[in-house]
């Protein structure tokens, strides 16, 4: 689950799943969202490895290797395929196509990162620079 919060000259974030790797697969889903395009391009996969750090650090990882892959290969992702969350960092392989992204999102910021385990669920929160 994901949900969009308003902020000034920024977007935040918010992400909601059972497990740490729920969240990674949603802020998936909301990138692909505000990326998306007319559709048509040619699917491919993508693989992303990114080592160490805490899992608020990774999840900003794993959004600037998102936006990293849209601006330079024009990759537009659609879904994850494989989902690897461990000490070692996260291990992931993504299904998408080649296609015009929009470049909505700028960065992704360090400011207001929380990633935590909550009531048996885990939440994070993390602003977009757009």
């Amino acid at each position: 689950m994901y949900r969009w919060v308003e902020h000034t000259a920024e977007l935040g974030l918010e992400l909601e799943g059972e497990s740490d790797e729920e969240v990674f697969r949603a802020a998936l889903d909301a990138f692909a969202e505000l990326v998306a395009d007319e559709g048509g391009g040619e699917g491919i996969r993508r693989r992303i490895v990114l080592e160490g750090g805490e899992r608020g650090d990774l999840l900003v990882r794993w959004l600037e290797e998102l936006v990293f892959l849209a601006d330079a290969e024009r990759f537009v992702p659609e879904r994850v395929v494989a989902l690897e969350l461990g000490r070692e960092g996260v291990r992931a392989e993504v299904a998408g196509r080649l296609g015009s992204p929009r470049p909505l999102v700028k960065a992704v910021t360090y400011h207001d990162v929380e990633f935590a385990r909550q009531g048996g669920r885990t939440r994070a929160h993390v602003v977009l620079d757009v």
